[in-house]
């Protein structure tokens, strides 16, 4: 979920992005770009400590 969720947000920064380079109409600012892109590190790093910590308790439990 938590993968999906930060795939999602990259995918709109990176909307952003093109948007401006190719068509000159970005629809965030620098600060709104910002927070996506650092919402989407955050949503990826809960998402690969999740599975880690569930990989964890499997090979715990063997």
């Amino acid at each position: 979920m938590f993968l999906a969720a930060s795939i999602a947000v990259f995918a709109c920064f990176f909307a952003n992005v093109a948007l401006g380079a190719f068509a000159n109409s970005a629809f965030l600012g620098d600060v709104g770009e910002m927070l996506v892109l650092f919402t989407a590190a955050i949503l990826f790093v809960v998402a690969i400590l999740k599975r880690e910590a569930d990989a964890s308790d499997t090979d715990n439990g063997s």
